[in-house]
């Protein structure tokens, strides 16, 4: 298992591919990659991301070795990025390995829930015109914690 939290921009085929050679003897691989998104096409520059390391690095790893307890896991990786992010830069990564999908898919989905939802770190939207904002927990991403 490995977390990262980290500044440094992250190449997704190199980590997806490392993941996957360390897990050749699994079943099944899933990845998910999250992409800063621009939601009004246009009015957003950059996100900021802040967090305090200790912190952040601590509740990651604790819900990726949740994941690993809970499903039959061969292997997690969990990369978030913080600082300013432009849009469609890479946000976050999660991989999971299993000897059966169905694990992989859960784990993963279990992850990404929490990532979004209870992950320690504040995000603020800097807009074309000059406004900043704070991004507050949507209804819809509590809700999705739900099922777990």
């Amino acid at each position: 298992m490995r977390v990262s939290v980290q500044e440094d921009r992250f190449e997704l085929g190199v980590e997806a591919e490392a993941f996957a050679q360390a897990n050749n003897k699994s079943g099944a691989i899933v990845t998910f990659t999250g992409i800063v998104r621009d939601a009004d096409q246009g009015g957003l520059v950059a996100m900021e991301i802040e967090h305090y390391p200790g912190m952040t690095l601590r509740a990651l790893t604790d819900i990726a070795q949740s994941a690993m307890d809970r499903w039959s896991l061969g292997d997690a990786l969990v990369i978030h990025r913080y600082g300013r992010l432009a849009p469609g830069e890479q946000i976050m990564m999660v991989a999971t390995a299993s000897r059966h999908r169905k694990d992989a898919f859960e784990a993963a989905e279990f992850l990404m829930d929490y990532l979004k939802s209870r992950a320690p770190f504040w995000k603020k939207e800097i807009l074309a015109d000059g406004a900043e904002d704070w991004v507050a927990s949507k209804d819809e991403d509590e809700t999705a914690l739900t099922r777990w």
